[in-house]
């Protein structure tokens, strides 16, 4: 059983209520198209067991076959530096089939973020660290592929399908917590 080795802290990236009994960590390559599958699987389940679940994405860009996966990811940092990552994030991926810089540069402007700004930052591999850092943490814990699926620690090791993740969850949760 594979466990997570990198404890979730205020570093990452975490969506709905931060004090959920239940910590979903999804390590995600956003030109991966099971992750761009998995999506909005993953928002209906944060919905339905609001506001018991939290989720926490990590970067996992798998370079060798998504050439837009780093880009992504930095791009998605360079927009939580402004606190805007969750937005990016999602627009990457409800936008996945159009991913390269011209989507990333559009996305930033459409935020009010600075094109030019993401752009250097990019150049510059700015938020190169915060990206290798997760994939790094991924490798610690067992990941080999995306998307992979953590509930309190310990990887989720059924689909990403609605049922599957539901049923993962649900044996994590507190007897009070699933009333």
């Amino acid at each position: 059983m594979a466990t997570l080795r990198v404890p979730v802290t205020q570093h990452d990236h975490i969506r709905g209520n931060p004090r959920a009994p239940v910590t979903l960590v999804e390590y995600g390559d956003y030109e991966c198209p099971h992750c761009g599958a998995a999506h909005p699987i993953v928002n209906a389940v944060l919905e339905h067991f609001d506001p018991n679940v939290r989720l926490v994405f990590r970067h996992f860009p798998l370079n060798q076959i998504h050439p837009h996966a780093e880009a992504a990811a930095e791009s998605a940092e360079f927009a939580g530096a402004h606190g805007r990552f969750w937005e990016m994030h999602d627009g990457i991926y409800e936008n996945q089939d159009r991913l390269g810089l011209p989507l990333l540069f559009a996305l930033a402007g459409a935020m009010g973020l600075s094109e030019t700004e993401l752009r250097d930052a990019l150049v510059s591999g700015r938020y190169e660290p915060k990206v290798r850092a997760d994939f790094t943490g991924g490798i610690r814990s067992g990941v080999n592929g995306t998307p992979t699926f953590f509930i309190n620690g310990v990887r989720h090791d059924g689909t990403y399908a609605f049922e599957d993740l539901v049923a993962g969850i649900e044996a994590h949760l507190p007897v009070r917590a699933s009333l």
